[in-house]
Formats: structure tokens, C-alpha cells, sequence
């Protein structure tokens, strides 16, 4: 980028048609990292319903004490594989969230790219319903860094 030729997002009114991602367009990229991941995983994967919301609901944001609606990028809500039982009545669907306004906001502030955070966080939450807790997957990302 030189003075002849400057970036074309450098004029503010070239910033005017970008917008940020809707809950539709962050769901197709969530439903490509989803078909991406391998197949014996996403067999494992097939009850559960994955859903962008702009936040999470009120009563998420109670019942995990959150001091603000932007302090979770995703949830999963069910029950996870190790602990399901045959004798258990049946139950609600297992759900995925991901929250599409602080995951924006999350990248504004980092230096990854939007679809690698959006990676993290789905495979972060189908890792719960894995079972695994926060701190087995921290450990896991740990190992393979």
C-alpha cells in the first residue's frame, strides 16, 4: 500500500455496504466447520442441534452468575454421552449455541480470524458433550500446542 495506491478500505466511505455477519451467516460457516470435522466424530454428534443467537438468554446469564451477556461465546445444554441412561425418560434434545455478538466481539479484540474462532467454540462445546470439562479441553489444546 503506497499513497498512489492506498488500501481501499482506507476511504471511511468504502467501509459503507460491509456489514458484520448475520446469525444466518455465521450458521452456514458453523455447519462448514461441522462437516469438516471427521466422521466417526460427527456420528457421534448426530442428536445434537446447533443454533446461533445474537446472546444468550436471560436465564443462562443468571443461572452461570455472567456479569454481562458478552462474557460466553457458546453453550451446550443436555446431557453428554457418558452420562445419558436407557432407563432415563426422555429428554430435550442436546443443543449447541453459539452466541454471534460476543463472538464478534471477541474477535474485534484478538488476532485470529473469525472462522477459527468459530471452530474453537463449536468444538469446544461438542467436547462437553463428550462430557469432557473445561479443564480436560484446556488440557487437550495445552498438548497439542
Amino acid at each position: 500500500m503506497t499513497a498512489d495506491d492506498p488500501h481501499p478500505l482506507a476511504d471511511p466511505l468504502a467501509w459503507r455496504p460491509v456489514k458484520a455477519l448475520s446469525l444466518e451467516e455465521m450458521e452456514v460457516i458453523a455447519a462448514d466447520v461441522f462437516r469438516r470435522l471427521p466422521d466417526t466424530f460427527r456420528a457421534l454428534c448426530d442428536d445434537v442441534i446447533i443454533r446461533v443467537d445474537d446472546f444468550p438468554s436471560e436465564d443462562v446469564v443468571t443461572e452461570m452468575r455472567l456479569q454481562s451477556e458478552f462474557d460466553i461465546l457458546g453453550l451446550f445444554q443436555g446431557v453428554g454421552l457418558p452420562f445419558r441412561s436407557e432407563s432415563a425418560p426422555s429428554q430435550m434434545p442436546n443443543m449447541i449455541w453459539l452466541y454471534r455478538r460476543p463472538i464478534l466481539d471477541y474477535w474485534a479484540e484478538h488476532d485470529e480470524t473469525l472462522g477459527a474462532i468459530i471452530a474453537h467454540v463449536l468444538i469446544h462445546e461438542i467436547g462437553h458433550h463428550f462430557g469432557l470439562s473445561d479443564e480436560d479441553m484446556e488440557a487437550i489444546e495445552a498438548s497439542v500446542q
